[in-house]
This record gives structure tokens, sequence and C-alpha cells, in this order.
């Protein structure tokens, strides 16, 4: 998606007649259903004065194309500014412009960060060169178009605000300002020059039309990269919050001591990145020697990465790599140097399979590590025991005498990028409020269907590709294949449809299970995995009744263990 798009005599127009700012969030509106901030739009008014300024010249051709906020595919991240053109050669050419208002920074001891102040404060963020690099890699990745057609991708960015000093440009960021120049106050002819060097010839805004209506490769899985990130591999670009979450995490274990615990609690909603994050520090804290290892409660992605991991390394060091929140009741303290808590949410508050060892999870996670990290979302807790939150964690962690953190991964991942998928669904079901009303086809592929036979036919379509789509239901259906398996658990006779729960099987793996496409999984053993399409069988457990959304829980399957108890709690 493009927010504004022009040729550069368009864009100069706008500038001009102080028009540029308005018709950009005009379209903003148009894209989206919605205006942005005040404070994003007066960064329009400034920062296209500036880069009109640079703009004016007539060697730089008018018909060169302009295109503003434009959404990276497959994330909720938009590009500032693109240039784009032919160079001398005829060949074709991406200028990628990170623009910032800042006027000071200060260095930090961590790789591509900064610190600098925003709004409500100072904070730390990735350093402007680092943020144009990753959104060019990002681009490069996964558009066919751009590496079928080799058009070349220039990141770069502009500080229009910020005089010359040893920060922004300090040698320690040599590596990102090698990969994207940094530009600042004094440098609109430098930057000028640099976007001559590469656009001499305009090409009517072709370019970026083809890349956005181009061939997109399929986005990776974390769980089939599992085993290439292991051995020191990126498989993934860390962009924006979750290079921040990394960096920190790197720069916390190795501050962390045995009277000095650390704890980093890292809030993210669905798709923003918390696993890939997780993953990340699992093969580079492995990488480095440290006694790491990921856990969670859920024993379904543990289990889908070490039949990944099957192969490249020895059972033994597998099975180390991975633990359940259950094994950490007698674990002496200090024992490892990070514990990588995914999923947090779902942790509870004793362990074992009668719930009654330990004293609670989360202080004991804390005192088996000298750095424990927690990725949660507070709002994705399935289970009536499920405990893990925020500011428990906190709570716990400054009981154990740990110097506590908190971040925040907002981006999103999935969905096609659609931050406005989400924000719908959350307005659909009335889980909260927002202005995203109605969903547009073009975000995402989300359908309705009117009969459980249609659904398992146009999963089973999808599937065909390359094995990613299945189909899963929330636990209303007893589990009546478990002693008859020749009997069918979930039936709607009425479209003569019927299928068994995939429970045994395959067990937690169900989801890469080649034939699981013939059964049905559990919503509760999919958290935190990937697929491409799921087909999702509603219940009786939720409805529609006098205009509001009605959840049930007496319409869930009595073999459902994850409401047992809840009558009495209901009573108490």
């Amino acid at each position: 998606m493009i927010v504004y798009q022009s040729t550069k005599e368009g864009f100069l127009e706008d500038v001009l007649n102080n028009e540029i700012d308005t018709k950009i969030n005009q379209a903003f509106y148009d894209h989206l259903g919605r205006h942005t901030s005040p404070n994003e739009v007066l960064s329009w008014t400034n920062s296209m004065m500036h880069m009109g300024n640079v703009l004016r010249d007539d060697e730089i051709a008018s018909n060169a194309g302009i295109s503003i906020e434009f959404q990276i595919p497959l994330t909720s991240q938009r590009i500032d500014f693109i240039i784009t053109g032919l160079n001398e050669h005829q060949k074709e050419q991406v200028i990628i412009i990170e623009l910032k208002q800042w006027s000071s920074a200060q260095l930090t001891d961590k790789d591509a960060m900064v610190r600098t102040r925003f709004q409500h404060g100072e904070t730390e963020t990735v350093h402007p060169s680092y943020q144009a690099w990753s959104y060019a890699a990002l681009i490069e990745s996964y558009n066919q178009t751009v590496r079928d057609e080799q058009i070349n991708l220039i990141p770069c960015a502009y500080l229009h605000n910020y005089n010359p000093d040893n920060v922004i440009t300090n040698p320690f960021y040599s590596y990102h300002t090698s990969k994207a120049p940094v530009f600042l106050k004094s440098d609109a002819v430098k930057l000028r020059e640099f976007i001559k060097k590469f656009v001499k010839y305009g090409d009517n805004k072709d370019i970026l039309y083809r890349i956005e209506n181009g061939r997109l490769r399929p986005s990776k899985q974390l769980a089939d990269s599992i085993a290439s990130m292991i051995r020191g591999n990126r498989e993934f670009i860390m962009i924006d919050e979750q290079k921040a979450v990394y960096e920190t995490a790197l720069s916390l274990t190795a501050k962390a001591r045995s009277d000095k615990k650390m704890v980093l609690i890292v809030e993210g909603g669905p798709g923003t990145g918390k696993s890939v994050v997780a993953v990340n520090l699992l093969a580079e804290l492995t990488q480095r020697g440290q006694v790491t290892r990921y856990v969670s409660k859920n024993a379904a992605p543990r289990e889908v990465y070490k039949v990944k991991l099957t192969g490249t390394l020895k059972k033994r060091m597998i099975d180390n790599l991975f633990g359940s929140s259950w094994d950490y009741c007698d674990v002496p303290e200090n024992t490892f140097d990070t514990l990588i808590v995914d999923e947090a949410h779902r942790l509870n508050m004793k362990s074992g399979l009668y719930q009654n060892r330990g004293e609670n999870q989360v202080k004991e996670l804390i005192r088996a590590a000298k750095f424990t990290i927690f990725f949660i979302d507070n709002d994705q807790q399935i289970h009536i025991k499920d405990v893990g939150e925020s500011n428990l964690i906190a709570r716990w962690a400054e009981k154990e005498g740990a110097r506590v953190q908190r971040l925040k991964l907002k981006s999103q991942f999935r969905c096609n990028g659609s931050d406005g998928y989400l924000a719908w669904l959350e307005n659909t079901l009335q889980l909260k409020e927002t202005a995203n009303i109605k969903l547009t086809s073009e975000e995402f592929d989300f359908r309705i269907v009117d009969s459980p036979t249609e659904l398992r036919d146009l999963i089973s379509h999808k599937n065909e590709v390359n094995n990613k789509s299945r189909l899963v239901a929330g636990y209303c259906w007893d589990w009546v294949s478990k002693k008859n398996p020749g009997t069918c658990d979930i039936t709607f006779p009425q479209y003569d449809f019927g299928m068994r729960w995939n429970l045994t099987k395959d067990g937690s793996t169900w989801i890469i299970a080649e034939d699981s496409i013939n059964e049905i999984g559990c919503i509760h053993t999919c958290q935190g995995l990937e697929l491409d399409y799921v087909g999702v069988i509603i219940g009786p457990d939720i409805r529609f009744e006098n205009g509001r959304v009605v959840t049930d829980v007496t319409k869930r399957s009595s073999m459902d263990r994850s409401i047992f108890g809840i009558k009495t709690m209901l009573r108490e």
C-alpha cells in the first residue's frame, strides 16, 4: 500500500502550494479509513519541505517517482519517502529515505541503538541507518519482482534538524552507516548529489507500481528456520522494536550476575514477533556459550522446534535447549545464565500433573537464572489456571531482588502485516471499541462460510500448496474417538460432516504432520505457532444474542481441562 504517490514535478507543486501534508493526510484516510495523529501530520509538513528543497534540481528527472508512506509487504511498517527512476545505465533504482526530525541523540553500548527524545521522553531506538537498511532488506527478501528484475534498492537516512556531532555518525555505528549513509542538517546538497548519482531518468511511478503489485515470496516460518538459526545463520531481519528488544536482552544478560539478577518483560500482541526474537536470542546466546534454555508452558512450540532440529544436533543437546515451565521447582538458584520464557501468559501457579509442586512458576523461573526474559501477551490467557501477567512478574522479580525492565513489540508481521485486521477483530467480537468497523479485502484474506464442509474444502485446497493450512476448533465437542477410533468427534449431521480430533496421533506436533489436514486440531495446541491459512470452527460457546457477542463456558466439553474448577470459581 502506498499512501501518497506522484512524480517529482507533482510532489514539488504540492510542497510549493503548502498542500502536501493535507494531501498525505487525506490519502491516509482514504487508504486506512482513519486519520493519523497531529504529530505525524506536523512531521509531514516539516520533512516534506526539506525534501522539496533537496529535490529542486533539474538534473533529477521531473518524472521520477515519489512515494510517501509505503507499507512494506507482510508487515505493518511504512517507509517515509521513496524516489524511483533509472541511472545513467538505464538500470532501475529505488532510493529509500528514512526521515527524522531529531536534533540530538546519545550513544549506547548496543549494536545499532541510539537514545533520543520523543514526545513522552527519552528512549532507546534503532539508528536511522539500520532502520532504512532493514526496510530495504525486508523488501528484497519478500518481493520476487525486486529479485527477478534486479531492481536496486538504496537505503539512506536524512536527519534534517540534526547538527553534526560525534554521536549519530560515531564509528561505533560505521557498519550500519556504510550500508545506509546518514545525511544531517547541513547535508542537503550532499543528499541531492547522492540522489542524482542513482536517479538520472524518470520512471513515471512505474517501478514502485510493479513492486507493490509484484509477486511476494512466501514468508518464512519460524519452525522451518530454527535449525539454520541455531547454526548461527541470520534467517529473520529484526526491525524497530524487535531489534531494540534483542539488543536490550543481549546487554542485560551480559550484565547479569548471581548477585545482580535481571528480568526483562516484553509485551506484544499476536504476530508481533515475540517468538522470532526469543529463538534468535536462544541461537545467539547458545553460540556465545551461555547456559540458555527456551521455556514454554505449551508443549507444541517446543516439540515442533525439536522435530525441526532432529538430525542437525545430538538429541541431548536439543533436549537441553528446551524446557517446560514445570521443570524449575527444584532447580538450584542461578543454574542458568538465561531463561527465555515464551508465551509467559500461559504460566501456572504450581507445577506437576496434579498442580501440587512448587510455589509459583514465575518465582521459580526468576530464581533459576541470572537473567530471565518473559515474552507475554496479557490478552491471551486461555486456561483457568493461567496466571502469567506482566505486573505479577514484576512483583516477583522485585521480591527476588532483580532489576526489572519492560519493553513492547507493536509491529505486525502476521495477517499480511495488517494491524487493521486485529483491531477489526477486537471491535467485531466486542473485546474493545476500535475505529476499524470494516475489514477491507485488500488487507487480509478473511472469509465466513455457511458450512463446515465448505470450510474443509477451502482449507484442503489451500493446503495443497505447501502443507501449511489446518482446521482448528474450540473444545466444545467430546473426544469420543479416544475410546472409539472409528467415531467422529465433531459432527454436523445437517451438512453430512464429521471429523476426528487430532489429540494423540501426532501429539504436540500435529500442526506439521502431513496427514493432520484430515483431522481437527484444538485451538489450545496451536498457540504460538504459524500457518498460512487456518479454518476455525466456532462452537456453541460463542454466539450473537440481543446485539451482543456472548460467551458461554457451559457449552464447552466436560473433557476440556482448561475449565476444570470453573463452576466452583463462579459460585465463589
